[in-house]
């Protein structure tokens, strides 16, 4: 495959209609593939045409709860919030969150949620900047990125991880395979390393897609090396700077 060309810097976010649907292509997994989807339905209208097709599936797991007790929950992901609640288990009222996404889903399951900027250097500032008193249960995924408890460990703050789900990797779907194999612009928000590699990997050989590769960071852009096409990445590792960015390319 070809190299990326990569895309910094502001551009105009002019809203006005220039054209058919860009066809943008969603891989993340549920919920999240559906909220991405009417966000940049809300945001966009007519000018963006979803195709879903989640690279990954949430396969909650059961472990064993430690013992408590604890004084707040860490969650990096809406699939850790939904995971504390299949523990079926009484957790701490309070949770610290990666960004405000994840603390809106934290809320509307009754947790006390504080967010942070949105990756997890942010968050484990913003809990060394805290400090707060009592053990922290950090639910997380089988393959986490961040190292948030071991770095909260290491500098005094007790954090127990417990893998509390795993993302299985899918195959993309015949309709997304299709739209690769077609020429024209196709846009595809990547928003984790392991998303980029498995859209790497995903891409047909015989690709004529003219790619748009949005990335939420700077380590998902290096993990989309390879793919080909150009790299637009986001100024801020959160949703709205994601839409942001996807906007800059339809202007």
């Amino acid at each position: 495959m070809a190299g990326n060309t990569l895309v910094m810097g502001r551009q105009s976010t002019s809203d006005a209609a220039t054209g058919p649907a860009v066809p943008v292509l969603v891989t993340r997994p549920e919920p999240e593939a559906t909220l991405t989807t009417e966000a940049l339905i809300a945001r966009f209208g007519g000018r963006v045409r979803p195709v879903v097709a989640p690279l990954m599936a949430v396969e909650f797991l059961w472990p064993t709860l430690p013992a408590g007790p604890f004084s707040a929950m860490i969650f990096t992901s809406a699939a850790g919030v939904a995971s504390a609640g299949r523990l079926r288990a009484d957790l701490p009222g309070t949770a610290w969150c990666v960004g405000a996404k994840t603390a809106d889903r934290a809320r509307a399951a009754g947790f006390t949620a504080l967010a942070a900027d949105g990756d997890a250097d942010a968050l484990v500032d913003a809990l060394l900047t805290a400090r707060p008193r009592g053990r922290l249960l950090h639910l997380r995924g089988e393959d986490a990125r961040g190292s948030v408890a071991e770095r909260l460990n290491s500098a005094g703050l007790k954090t127990v991880s417990l893998v509390a789900y795993r993302q299985a990797p899918q195959p993309l779907t015949p309709e997304a395979m299709e739209l690769l194999r077609q020429p024209g612009v196709v846009v595809v928000p990547l928003y984790s390393p392991r998303s980029a590699l498995l859209f790497g990997d995903a891409v047909p050989s015989d690709q004529r897609a003219d790619l748009r590769l949005v990335c939420m960071s700077a380590a998902v852009a290096q993990a989309s090396g390879g793919i080909g096409g150009t790299v637009t990445v986001a100024d801020r590792p959160d949703a709205a700077a994601m839409l942001d960015a996807v906007g800059r390319l339809l202007a």
